[in-house]
């Protein structure tokens, strides 16, 4: 299930909810591709010192992770489906979704 969020300025960003099959088999590539230089240098370094076993981990909380970033960096539901998704699954409140979703 996917998700858009939207920035004050405009910018949406597309991210998926749950299990990342991305970086189950590609580890910090998925986390790098997105622009997401804090993640992707974390899971390497985990990876790096787990080797690799750390990807078993991180497959099931990256996309969760990534997602509260992006809601700390000013992001919010573009969508009414997007904001009852992020209710549904823990990521916001009803009342702080009632000033984002379009």
């Amino acid at each position: 299930m996917k998700i858009k969020l939207r920035n004050k300025t405009g910018m949406i960003k597309e991210r998926k909810v749950g299990f990342s099959w991305t970086t189950l088999f590609f580890g910090f590539f998925p986390a790098l591709f997105r622009g997401d230089w804090k993640w992707a240098v974390i899971i390497f370094l985990v990876s790096i010192l787990t080797s690799g076993a750390s990807n078993f981990v991180f497959c099931f909380i990256y996309n969760r992770l990534h997602i509260n970033d992006l809601l700390s960096q000013g992001y919010g539901p573009a969508t009414k489906k997007s904001q009852s998704i992020l209710i549904s699954k823990g990521f916001i409140a009803e009342n702080y979704a009632a000033n984002f979703a379009g």
